[in-house]
Parts: structure tokens; C-alpha cells; sequence
């Protein structure tokens, strides 16, 4: 018989899995971007990055045992879209790649 709680327990599964995928997404994307690129972008140096995004990995794993919402969890998965949603795209900025170009076909727009 399928309960409220199991229901529950089943959204926190889903919810912790989507955040520890966010999380090593984003650290496999900071691993492989070149040191220089961070500086050059105006960013927190490569090594600080991967620390906080092994931080955020970790605590994205340990919070499987039940506490996909909890208080760590939820800085930690912050952590990981900032790095998605600043650094990225600032990286992909200075190192020429990337999507969301403003190059038509004839030069810039």
C-alpha cells in the first residue's frame, strides 16, 4: 500500500538525487576548466572553487540517509548553481567556448 509517507520519502529520494547531480555536475565542470580562466574572469582562484564544490559534494552524499532538505544540503546545492550560474558562463566567456555567443554570421550583433 502506497502511503503519504512513502510518498514523502520518495520526494525527499528524488529532490537529494537531483541536488548531489547538481553538485557533481558543477564539480566535474570546475576540474576541468584551466586555472588561468578563474583569475582571468574575475573569479575565486580554481582551488577555491574545488574546494567548496568537494565540500558541497560530500555533504550532497551524506545527506542521502534522509535529509535532502536539510540546512547544509541546501547551502551546498546554492553553491553549485552560483558556480553554474556565474562562473561558468563567465569561464566560457574568457576562454572563447560556449553557447549563448553574440556573433551572427557576419560578425557581432
Amino acid at each position: 500500500m502506497f502511503t503519504l509517507g512513502s510518498a514523502q520519502a520518495v520526494v525527499y529520494l528524488v529532490l537529494g538525487v537531483a541536488a548531489f547531480v547538481v553538485q557533481v555536475w558543477a564539480l566535474v565542470d570546475a576540474s576541468r576548466r584551466r586555472a588561468d580562466a578563474y583569475v582571468a574572469a574575475g573569479k575565486m582562484t580554481k582551488q577555491r572553487w574545488l574546494i567548496i564544490l568537494g565540500v558541497a559534494v560530500a555533504i550532497g552524499f551524506i545527506s542521502f540517509g534522509g535529509n535532502a532538505l536539510g540546512f547544509l544540503n541546501i547551502i551546498a546545492f546554492v553553491a553549485a548553481a552560483v558556480y553554474l550560474a556565474d562562473v561558468k558562463p563567465a569561464l566560457q566567456r574568457v576562454q572563447g567556448g560556449g553557447r549563448g555567443s553574440s556573433n551572427g554570421p557576419y560578425g557581432p550583433w
